[in-house]
């Protein structure tokens, strides 16, 4: 069952582990889930021990994805994820992450074997880099579906 912790807690359980347990982190927005989600979060889980899942705050969502944006609030966003139960953890990312010191900052502590990730991931290299910074790697874990995506569901319901 996923638990909804605070970033604090989730340090404190990463800390705790065992040393062969293997850390796979997803970090995303999450509005509206999707069949896409669910099949990353499942792809990821399989890499690992351990699924810890970061969600994007309402305020970092607004400036990625526009007006109108976030649909679902970061309550609703993390319960939604919890419910799927696929999840070991899910919390919110800090605001920081919008900043190159932040993200280095979260992956430093977290210190994740594995960032899975979507083939539409932005900033890949720059995800690369990072991870080697503690050892681990970046890892695209599902194959490309154009058809899918949050925002081209909210377009096609506009246009009804």
């Amino acid at each position: 069952m996923t638990k909804i912790v605070s970033l604090k807690k989730l340090f404190v359980i990463r800390y705790s582990l065992f040393a062969d347990d293997k850390v796979v982190l997803v970090t995303g927005v999450f509005d509206l889930l999707h069949r896409e989600h669910k099949h990353l979060l499942g792809a990821a889980k399989k890499q690992g021990t351990m699924l810890m899942v970061g969600l994007e705050p309402d305020q970092r969502v607004a400036q990625l994805k526009g007006e109108g944006r976030p649909v679902n609030n970061i309550t609703q966003r993390l319960d939604a994820i919890a419910k799927l139960g696929i999840a070991d953890y899910t919390f919110e990312l800090p605001q920081n992450m919008a900043t190159k010191a932040g993200r280095e900052d979260l992956i430093k502590k977290l210190r994740p074997h594995i960032l899975a990730v979507s083939p539409r991931t932005p900033n890949l290299p720059e995800k690369r880099r990072i991870m080697r910074l503690v050892g681990g790697r970046v890892k695209v874990v599902i194959p490309y579906d154009p058809t899918i995506s949050t925002t081209s569901l909210l377009k096609q319901k506009s246009e009804y």
